[in-house]
C-alpha cells in the first residue's frame, strides 16, 4: 500500500468510528430530554432513575464522539492539506458557525445539566438537556452544510486555483442539505431507538427489583416507539435521496452499487465482491429491479453504469482537464 491508501484507510476508520458515536448522541440527547420531562411533570421518581441510566450512555457516547471527531479534524490537515487549502474558504465559514453557535452552547449546557442535579430549579435544569438536544441538531445541521457542498458545490467560484464562496445563501440552502439533513436526523433517532430498546430488553432478561423492571420496561416503550417513528421517516427521506444521488452523483450511486454495466431495471446489490482489473463481480447478491425502484418510483428505470459514465465524462471533460 502508498501513502494515499494508508492515509485513505486510516480516515475511513477514524470515520466509522466517530460515526458510530455521533447519531447515539444525537439521538440519546432527545430522549433523556423526553425522559426529564415525563420526570418533571409527573414528580415520578422512576423517570429521574430512567434519565439518569440513560443520561450516563449518552455522555460516554458524546465523549467519545468528540475526542474520534478531534483526530478527524486533524486528518483533514495533515492527510489532505491540498484539499483542505482547496476548500478552506467554503469549509470555514459553516464549520466556524457550528463551533460557536452549536457545540459552544451544547458543551456548556451539558455541564450545567450534568452538575445541576438538586442545584438548579427543576424547570430549569430540564432546559439544560432541552437546550444540548438542540445544540446537538443545530451542530449536525451546519457540519451537514459544509458536506452538502462537496456532494453538490454551489456558491463557489474557482479563483487563483481555490474554491472561493461568492453566495452564501446558496450554500446554506443547497438543495441536498433539505434531503440529507432529515435523513442523517432520523436515522440518529431509529438508532437511538433501538440501542434503548435492545438494551432495555437485555436488562428485563435479568433479574431485577421491581423497581428496575418499571423503568426497563417504560424504556422499550419509549425507545421502541421513539424508534418506529423515526424509522419510517427514514426511510422516505433515504429513497429521495437515492432519486437526488441519481441525478447530481450518478457515478457515486454506480460506484456504490458496483453497477459496471448500464442496467434497466437496475437490480439492487445486497451483498457484493467486485474484481476492479476486469470490471466484474465475484459474487454478487441482487434484489432484481429495487434499484431501479429507489430511484424512479418505478421497476423499469434506466441506472446507468460505471463503465458508460466513464466514457461520458471523458468526453465532456478531455478538453477540460487533458
Amino acid at each position: 500500500m502508498d501513502i494515499i491508501d494508508l492515509a485513505r484507510l486510516q480516515f475511513a476508520v477514524t470515520t466509522l468510528y466517530h460515526y458510530i458515536f455521533v447519531p447515539l448522541t444525537i439521538g440519546l440527547s432527545l430522549i433523556v430530554a423526553i425522559m426529564q420531562t415525563l420526570y418533571v411533570r409527573t414528580g415520578d421518581e422512576n423517570y429521574k432513575k430512567m434519565t439518569k441510566f440513560w443520561g450516563k450512555l449518552f455522555l460516554i457516547n458524546f465523549a467519545m464522539g468528540v475526542v474520534t471527531g478531534i483526530v478527524q479534524e486533524f486528518q483533514f490537515g495533515m492527510s489532505w492539506s491540498e484539499y483542505s487549502r482547496f476548500v478552506g474558504d467554503i469549509f470555514g465559514a459553516p464549520l466556524a458557525i457550528e463551533a460557536l453557535m452549536a457545540f459552544f452552547v451544547e458543551s456548556t449546557f451539558i455541564g450545567l445539566w450534568i452538575f445541576g442535579w438538586d442545584r438548579l430549579p427543576k424547570k430549569l435544569h430540564l432546559g439544560s438537556i432541552w437546550m444540548v438536544a438542540a445544540g446537538s441538531t443545530l451542530s449536525s445541521l451546519w457540519i451537514l452544510i459544509a458536506n452538502s457542498w462537496m456532494q453538490n458545490p454551489v456558491g463557489y467560484e474557482l479563483v487563483n486555483g481555490r474554491a472561493q464562496m461568492v453566495d452564501f445563501g446558496a450554500i446554506i440552502t443547497n438543495p441536498n442539505v433539505f434531503l440529507q439533513f432529515p435523513h442523517v436526523i432520523f436515522a440518529a433517532f431509529t438508532t437511538a431507538g433501538f440501542f434503548v430498546v435492545a438494551i432495555s430488553g437485555y436488562r428485563l432478561l435479568r433479574r431485577n427489583t421491581p423497581d428496575e423492571q418499571l423503568m426497563f420496561s417504560r424504556s422499550l416503550r419509549i425507545g421502541l416507539v421513539f424508534g418506529l417513528a423515526a424509522v419510517m421517516i427514514t426511510m422516505v427521506v433515504g429513497h429521495l435521496s437515492g432519486q437526488f444521488m441519481l441525478e447530481k452523483q450518478p457515478m457515486k450511486l454506480a460506484a456504490a452499487e458496483g453497477l459496471w454495466e448500464t442496467e434497466s431495471p437496475a437490480a439492487l446489490s445486497f451483498f457484493q465482491i467486485g474484481n476492479e482489473e476486469d470490471r466484474s463481480s465475484v459474487i454478487n447478491i441482487r434484489i432484481p429491479s429495487l434499484l431501479s425502484f429507489l430511484t424512479y418510483d418505478s421497476f423499469h428505470g434506466m441506472v446507468p453504469g460505471i463503465n458508460d459514465l466513464n466514457e461520458m465524462y471523458q468526453e465532456r471533460y478531455a478538453n477540460t482537464y487533458g
